[in-house]
């Protein structure tokens, strides 16, 4: 009988520094992706004109969801994405990403 590994659930917080090139086609491209969503707009606070028109004036919410962080471990043997959160701000980087300053930094910079 083959004994499987237990699981083992880690929590990994990232934070992806992008410049944004084009404004516009982020936008265009969240509200595409919006306009093919299956939605079922009645059962929605908005409705899709609504939640496009937001979009269309929230650059950082319209990049926020367009990325798709279930594919931050790709290529990565052992590990499935089983959930997470994105989102993006504008100004500086909270207080919590900024360098631990005890030697103990293992973060990854791309």
């Amino acid at each position: 009988m083959d004994e499987q590994p237990a699981l083992v659930t880690l929590h990994l917080y990232c934070r992806v520094d992008v410049i944004v090139t084009d404004p516009a086609a982020v936008i265009g491209h969240a509200v595409a992706e919006l306009r093919a969503a299956d939605i079922d707009w009645s059962t929605e606070e908005d409705d899709l004109d609504t939640a496009v028109g937001e979009l269309q004036t929230d650059l950082a919410g319209s990049l926020a969801s367009v990325v798709d962080i279930g594919r931050l471990g790709d290529g990565v043997p052992g590990v499935e994405f089983r959930g997470g959160l994105c989102w993006a701000e504008h100004g500086p980087p909270r207080d919590a990403f900024h360098e631990r300053g005890d030697g103990g930094d293992v973060s990854r910079q791309a």
